[in-house]
């Protein structure tokens, strides 16, 4: 499997680190905020497939999140997204902010699917590239600062 892009941070036993924007900077990144009020899946499934580090793809998580946002009345894509908000926190020590994961994807889960695409993309990864592309980008030097959308970074 291929490594992690530069810019990204392995978590280490018990460091916990802050998000990069809140829960609620939805409108810090506007275009953001649409795709993900308009088709929730593309940006679950973008999210996925870097979470996973290539091993799904983006158009198979998009298609499992409708699937299951759809034919089951919303709660299995708020468990879905869950799964992979717990995965993501994991992956780079991040606090459960503002309350536990499954509470945060119930009741916001929109906002939740956004701020875990910014908090990839602080990370430096290009969201419209996938996994493979951004590896590839790192392996030929090709590397970034991460970038604070809408202002927003601490």
């Amino acid at each position: 499997m291929a490594s992690l892009p530069v810019n990204s941070v392995s978590s280490k036993l018990g460091q916990v680190n802050p998000w990069s924007t809140e829960l609620f900077d939805c409108f810090s990144d506007s275009s953001l905020c649409c795709k993900t009020c308009c088709c929730p899946c593309i940006t679950f499934g973008q999210n996925a497939e870097i979470i996973d580090q290539g091993s799904s793809s983006c158009f198979l998580n998009a298609s499992l999140y409708v699937i299951m946002h759809h034919f089951t009345g919303c709660g299995l894509s708020f468990l879905y997204g869950y799964f992979y908000r717990r995965k993501l926190r994991h992956q780079y020590g991040l606090k459960q902010s503002p309350c536990h994961d499954i509470c945060v994807h119930c009741c916001c889960h929109y906002c939740a699917l956004c701020q875990e695409q910014r908090e990839l993309r602080s990370q430096g990864y290009d969201m419209l590239i996938g996994w493979q592309a951004n590896v590839e980008r790192q392996n030929r030097g090709v590397t970034m600062a991460p970038m604070a959308y809408g202002g927003m970074k601490r």
